[in-house]
């Protein structure tokens, strides 16, 4: 799913009404139609009291639509016009004098902190104040009527964005923004519904379709992709009958120290379990026992150093190497690191110990063939591209990294981002049980696997990305939040792959009649 920019969303508006002439007025009654169909089948004339708070511009003349289908079906509602400017948008002075036609209870103008109005903890905020055009610092006043929202605690719907947030930039003061429940954001989620500072302003969001223009949203580039099963689908590359070992590719995993053998096994087993035809795994001496006894399928190469990588050196011919997990930061294997590094040509997935080891030494960043993985998690891409402001700023600075390296940055997280150069992916599997121990090397390992197979590097990120997350969302179910290991992560990387042909469940009786 696209994720369209602010001004990418203008244009598709301008263009739906010259294409399928029509008003912007009517694009507006279309919006806030849907808005109310989608209140309206939930809560079939239920007389719990609304507030519908509209500012001046068009996300108010939305909001306004939607209050003047609410009252003529019957609801409990209350329209409010938050008079924050002198200037008003044409669209909202027309939907401001139809709603006069349906009701004797106009619009109650604010201006004030006198003219709040009670709210209860049962009722329901609709915030349809600012949109996706703010472009000016908010009224003390209105600040606080944001702040009253929250208090409050009852259920806040935001139309599009949160009022307050900005699709581009990070927001100025957290108390200046709306903290949604639920968000109906038209025709595409915006990027900020994803970013670790600006998603905490929206609990859920839902995409309503609102007939923009469709050659324009197909045809139409954008730097945000979504990625969910119905992007990643399309990439699976199915097995032939007469298919062997040797038809998916060879990878090395690179690792261990004394103590960290254990990410060693992680990878190699998630490189295996994600579909690689062989792996081999290069550890010091001291990790040569327990790969053999507890991943068999596994072949192992040793160091000729006991406790630590000192030499990298090999006689097989890997598809992928996948690096640096559990490796450690030891003089001598950065010296190995770096010898490795100006020898090596095949493609790399770069995480952990291998991140931190370019981190100390950035003129390692010329030795990666083009279109290395790497995959840092916050506090090692910090290390890499230094201290961010905001999320905004943090992926500018990866942007120019992979732009100047070509390379893939997987910035690991609740969302994770994969970023190659102007484009960026946001991944939509994966739960907070991710953080643990040993997930980082089972991504590793996956990505690896599944550049062992013949995945271009784009192709192999995304899937591995989506589908350890999604392995992990199948995992919660047994273990929860608390008990999820980065070994439950492997184990259900089959089911994860089974998930992605499984077709949604058809709705019980007692549901669709609750539809109809």
């Amino acid at each position: 799913m696209k994720l369209f920019s602010k001004e990418q969303i203008y244009e598709g508006d301008k263009l739906t009404t010259e294409r399928q002439n029509i008003s912007s007025t009517d694009l507006m009654e279309r919006a806030g139609t849907q808005i109310f169909n989608w209140i309206h089948m939930r809560m079939q004339g239920a007389q719990v009291p609304i507030h519908v708070f509209c500012g001046i511009g068009n996300n108010g003349g939305d909001g306004l639509v939607l209050a003047r289908h609410l009252i003529t079906h019957g609801y409990n509602v209350v329209t409010y016009i938050v008079n924050y400017s002198n200037k008003r948008s044409k669209d909202f002075l027309i939907n401001y004098e139809r709603i006069k036609n349906v009701t004797k209870d106009w619009p109650k103008m604010m201006t004030s902190v006198a003219d709040f109005p009670q709210i209860h903890q049962d009722d329901i905020i609709v915030d349809a104040v600012f949109g996706i055009g703010l472009n000016r610092s908010l009224d003390d006043w209105v600040q606080e009527l944001f702040q009253k929202f929250r208090a409050s605690k009852a259920f806040t719907l935001s139309i599009d964005i949160p009022s307050g947030l900005y699709t581009d930039k990070a927001v100025d003061n957290k108390n200046a923004a709306v903290y949604s429940n639920y968000t109906l954001s038209f025709q595409s989620p915006k990027l900020v519904f994803f970013l670790p500072e600006t998603a905490r302003f929206t609990e859920q969001w839902e995409v309503l379709d609102i007939g923009i223009d469709r050659d324009y949203l197909m045809q139409t580039e954008t730097e945000s992709e979504l990625i969910s099963k119905f992007e990643v689908l399309p990439l699976y590359q199915p097995r032939d009958k007469f298919a062997h070992k040797g038809d998916f590719g060879h990878a090395l995993i690179i690792g261990g120290s004394r103590g960290k053998i254990g990410a060693v096994n992680l990878a190699s087993k998630a490189c295996l379990s994600s579909g690689a035809g062989l792996v081999t795994a290069y550890v010091p001496n001291c990790g040569y026992d327990s790969l053999q006894s507890s991943l068999p399928e596994a072949m192992v190469i040793t160091d000729k150093d006991e406790n630590h990588i000192t030499d990298i050196s090999f006689n097989i011919d890997p598809n992928v190497i996948g690096i640096g997990v559990g490796m450690g930061t030891d003089d001598i294997t950065i010296k190995a690191f770096e010898a490795f590094l100006k020898k090596n040509k095949k493609q790399l997935v770069i995480d952990a110990d291998g991140i931190n080891i370019i981190s100390k030494k950035k003129s390692l960043l010329k030795l990666l063939p083009t279109r290395t993985i790497i995959t840092p998690h916050p506090k090692e891409l910090e290390r890499l591209v230094g201290k961010w402001t905001d999320d905004f700023d943090k992926l500018s600075k990866v942007r120019s990294l992979s732009i100047k390296y070509d390379i893939i940055i997987v910035i690991k997280g609740a969302n994770t981002i994969t970023v190659y150069k102007d484009k960026q992916y946001v991944n939509t599997t994966g739960n907070p049980g991710m953080a643990t121990a040993g997930t980082g090397d089972v991504l590793t390992g996956v990505i690896t696997g599944m550049m062992a197979q013949g995945y271009e590097p784009i192709p192999a990120t995304l899937f591995g990305v989506y589908l350890h997350g999604r392995s992990a969302d199948i995992s919660l179910e047994d273990h929860g939040y608390q008990s999820l290991l980065a070994s439950h992560i492997i184990d259900t990387l089959g089911e994860a792959y089974i998930d992605l042909f499984k077709k949604p469940e058809a709705p019980t009786e007692g549901e669709q009649q609750q539809e109809e």
